[in-house]
C-alpha cells in the first residue's frame, strides 16, 4: 500500500497530545511536535474515548481479556468500540492515512498497553482504536516512537 507515504495527507492524532484536556484524569499530555502539526493544519485531533460518550474525567481503564475494564470493574468495551468507529469516520472524512496516538492507552496504545491488573506493568498489545486503525490499513505510531525518531 503506497498511501502511507502520502505526506500531504493530514495525520490523525490523539487530542491529548495536541494539548486538549481529555485524558481520563482531565489532563492533557501535549507533545510539541503534535501541537505544531495541529496549529499548522497538518493534523486532526480526536479523542476516541470522548467520541464513545465517556466523560472527562473518567475512571482509569485497562484492557483485560479483550475487554476494556475500569478500575471499579465496570466494563466499558462498548463505549471504546463506538469511539473507535467514530474516530475512524473522522480519519476517513479528513483523508488521513496515518496516526500518531498516545502510547499505552487502552484506546490509543500501539505495541504496548497496561496489563489489565492496574499494576503499572506493560504487555504487548494495541488499544481498541489503534487496533481498528491498523486493521483498516493506517500507519500507526505513538508520541514515544516519534520522539525516539526525532519527530
Amino acid at each position: 500500500m503506497t498511501e502511507h507515504t502520502d505526506l500531504g495527507a493530514p495525520v490523525l492524532v490523539s487530542a491529548c497530545l495536541a494539548g486538549y484536556p481529555c485524558r481520563y484524569d482531565g489532563s492533557a499530555f501535549p507533545c510539541p511536535a503534535v501541537v505544531r502539526m495541529v496549529e499548522q493544519g497538518r493534523a486532526v485531533p480526536v479523542c476516541p474515548e470522548q467520541l464513545g460518550g465517556l466523560p472527562t474525567p473518567r475512571a482509569p481503564m485497562e484492557l483485560r481479556n479483550g475487554r476494556v475494564v475500569a478500575n471499579s470493574g465496570a466494563d466499558c468495551t462498548e463505549a471504546f468500540s463506538l469511539g473507535a468507529r467514530k474516530g475512524l469516520e473522522v480519519a476517513r472524512a479528513h483523508g488521513c492515512v496515518r496516526a500518531i496516538l498516545k502510547s499505552r492507552s487502552p484506546s490509543c496504545g500501539s505495541g504496548f498497553v497496561y496489563d489489565g491488573a492496574f499494576s503499572g506493568r506493560l504487555v504487548p498489545g494495541d488499544g481498541v482504536f489503534a487496533a481498528l486503525l491498523k486493521e483498516q490499513g493506517f500507519a500507526v505510531t505513538t508520541e514515544a516512537e516519534n520522539q525516539e525518531q526525532g519527530g
